[in-house]
């Protein structure tokens, strides 16, 4: 099956379908233009959609697969996913990344760290849950220059 975006006047991604490959194929096949265009004649566009680009749901072209609020960035031909926080900036492979590096450490005796972003103190927190039950929360701040979680 193919997937399909609708886009709105600012490229944000608003729903995205699915079609046959075998229409896809009757019309030009995967990212051309006719695919597109057929799409439209099959499923009217939504209130505010302008257009329909394919997207793959295995990632294999156009970067990554187009979920709701991404949006396609026409000059490069990929889909770039939301901003997901306001500190946050695309690096060179239009990937979202934090202020701060993303922990090295990702386990603490054995037991996996569960990893979050903070905003509002820009720093990574961890949470670790242990004991039978899981019953046991631990928590951590991640210190970057030390490359090592200590317990708050």
């Amino acid at each position: 099956m193919a997937h399909f975006a609708e886009l709105n006047s600012s490229n944000e991604v608003l729903q995205v379908i699915v079609v046959s490959n075998d229409d896809v194929d009757a019309n030009g096949g995967d990212l051309h233009a006719d695919a597109e265009a057929f799409v439209k004649t099959i499923v009217p566009h939504s209130t505010g959609g302008v257009a329909w680009k394919q997207t793959s749901y295995n990632n294999n072209f156009r970067k990554q697969y187009a979920g709701i609020g991404a949006t396609y960035d026409a000059s490069k031909d990929k889909f770039i996913s939301p901003k997901p926080f306001a500190s946050w900036s695309l690096d060179s492979n239009d990937d979202w990344q934090a202020p701060v590096t993303y922990p090295s450490v990702t386990e603490i005796s054995s037991n996996t760290v569960l990893i979050s972003w903070d905003e509002d103190n820009q720093k990574w927190l961890g949470k670790t849950y242990t004991g039978d039950d899981r019953e046991t929360i631990t928590n951590y701040q991640w210190d970057a220059t030390n490359t090592q979680w200590n317990e708050v």
